[in-house]
């Protein structure tokens, strides 16, 4: 089946978020290759502790900006320690993973990053408060994180030479830095809001860093679907089930403007999942709503879990993916009058 025009993926793709249950990468990448083989991802496994977190990770991309895990949480440091240490080594061995199991694969392949207005309200100035706090200290993170991304993006393609590499930049904080809602560190007292403009400038940047399909992940809910635009994300990743009707018209903007949306239908820790059109329905209705031909249903959108599924069982994660690929099968291929 041909590639849409536009898009990297075949028609009725489906694929995860990110992270995933157990310590154990090869199996992980195994269970993405085998269930997700339209547009595989490099799974994220945070049961392992520190530096395989979603900041901590991120955390060690970053350049000239070592970081040290403390009680309240990932702080910037003066010199780079064992816990950037065992950041590097968790995602080499993911890497090593990846190259070993999916070295020869050709076509999509979806990496994932913190953000970095996430990243920003996740780690402390050496001081004790937040970065999202300081704008010097945030256009210096975000300076050093295009420019660590840019680097993983270059070894992800080094090591899988055949992909087409997506980079979803992870922003489940990015509401919250809009609307002046992120506590301080002491929690008593909540940060200035981050002006639309200055957030959308910084997506930017670390999305131009890299020649990578950009796409933002927001699983949160008030997603900024115009600021994702305006920063050049090509897709936007969302929780439908938290998504109000009141963001129909914000998403009919996006939809027109030619932006994939990557839709999390499928619930993401354990529970009885429903049939299989009940679990489609409620992206048929949100195409429905808006008035747009069902039959670019499965074309422009991507089906996803929810969220990630690290708190999901083994047996579950199976179960999750092979749903949202079923679900992505039938709303490409059967499509409702």
């Amino acid at each position: 089946m041909a590639q849409t025009e536009g898009f990297p993926w075949s028609p009725g793709a489906a694929t995860a978020i990110g992270s995933y249950p157990g310590d154990d990468p090869a199996e992980a990448v195994r269970v993405v290759l085998g269930e997700l083989p339209d547009l595989p991802h490099l799974p994220e496994l945070p049961a392992r502790g520190p530096g395989a977190d979603l900041a901590g990770r991120t955390a060690g991309l970053l350049v000239e900006l070592p970081v040290e895990l403390q009680p309240s949480g990932w702080r910037f440091a003066d010199r780079p320690g064992r816990d950037v240490r065992r950041a590097h080594d968790r995602l080499a061995h993911d890497l090593d993973a990846l190259e070993e199991l999916a070295g020869g694969h050709e076509g999509p392949l979806k990496i994932q990053v913190c953000g970095p207005w996430t990243l920003a309200a996740s780690i402390e100035l050496r001081h004790g408060d937040r970065a999202l706090k300081d704008r010097g200290a945030v256009q210096d993170l975000i300076d050093s994180l295009a420019e660590g991304v840019a680097r993983h993006v270059a070894e992800v393609a080094r090591r899988v030479p055949g992909a087409r590499i997506l980079l979803q930049l992870d922003e489940p904080g990015l509401p919250a830095a809009l609307a002046g809602t992120v506590p301080t560190a002491s929690g008593f007292s909540r940060l200035p809001a981050v002006d639309a403009p200055i957030a959308e400038e910084g997506l930017r940047r670390v999305i131009e860093a890299t020649d990578a399909w950009p796409l933002v992940h927001c699983c949160a809910p008030r997603v900024p679907y115009g600021l994702i635009r305006g920063a050049g994300a090509k897709g936007v990743a969302v929780d439908l089930s938290v998504v109000p009707e009141r963001d129909d018209d914000a998403i009919g903007e996006t939809i027109d403007a030619g932006v994939a949306l990557f839709l999390g239908v499928v619930p993401g820790t354990d529970t009885v999942l429903p049939a299989l059109q009940a679990t489609a329905a409620p992206a048929r209705a949100l195409w429905r709503r808006l008035g747009f031909p069902e039959a670019g249903l499965g074309e422009q959108a991507v089906i996803t879990p929810s969220c990630g599924l690290a708190g999901a069982s083994p047996r579950y994660v199976r179960a999750a993916l092979e749903r949202c690929r079923e679900v992505a099968r039938t709303l490409h291929e059967a499509p409702e009058s």
